[in-house]
């Protein structure tokens, strides 16, 4: 067999590549047998196959993503139990805001009911409840409404603590708590108004 003939790669009279393991692709990943077996749940597809013959991988009984994601148009808000959900988290959250004296001075009302209703009815709709909010307030525009409050580090984890302590009550599903722990926590940073 000539040189020409000859296909690449260890053999009689062919060395490996310098600073290259045999068995393994440049670069020291493992090479892999293509016509392996996928792990199951694992998508799986041809190379340069159309988009139309991609499908979603085959969901696995008692898959938790699979009940979140499920084919229904169920919104978050309906998954985690809709309106009764967000009164119990909201009204758990404010009665920790009233136990807690220094943090509540940062509320300017002394009756934070309507502070209640305003959040439960964000949150609502933010999830994809009811749209009241935005019908009786306008446009969220979160950190502009928050702009007369001194939000700092400490109003930021105070606040993120007492929600945390709500959001433990409602014993959601771990896929929903931490899609919701998420937007609480990321939302949270974004309020910060001020130093310290």
């Amino acid at each position: 067999m000539s040189d020409e003939q000859r296909p690449p790669g260890p053999g009689p009279g062919h060395a490996p590549e310098p600073g290259r393991e045999p068995g393994r692709e440049p670069g020291g990943a493992p090479r892999t047998d293509p016509a392996a077996a996928a792990p199951p749940g694992s998508r799986s597809f041809a190379v340069g196959a159309p988009l139309s013959q991609l499908r979603r991988p085959v969901p696995q009984v008692g898959d938790e993503r699979q009940e979140a994601e499920a084919g229904t148009s169920a919104s978050f808000y309906e998954q985690v139990g809709g309106h009764e959900t967000f009164v119990k988290l909201v009204h758990e959250f404010y009665a920790r805001v009233a136990e807690d004296e220094r943090f509540r001075a940062l509320y300017p009302d002394d009756d934070l009911g309507p502070a209640e209703e305003r959040l439960r009815m964000f949150l609502e709709q933010y999830w994809g409840g009811p749209t009241t909010y935005s019908e009786q307030r306008g446009h969220p525009r979160l950190r502009m409404r928050h702009m007369p409050f001194p939000v700092d580090v400490w109003a930021r984890e105070t606040w993120l603590k007492h929600m945390r302590a709500a959001l433990d009550t409602l014993e959601l599903s771990p896929l929903h708590d931490g899609i919701i722990w998420d937007y609480f926590d990321r939302a949270a940073h974004a309020m910060i108004n001020r130093p310290g």
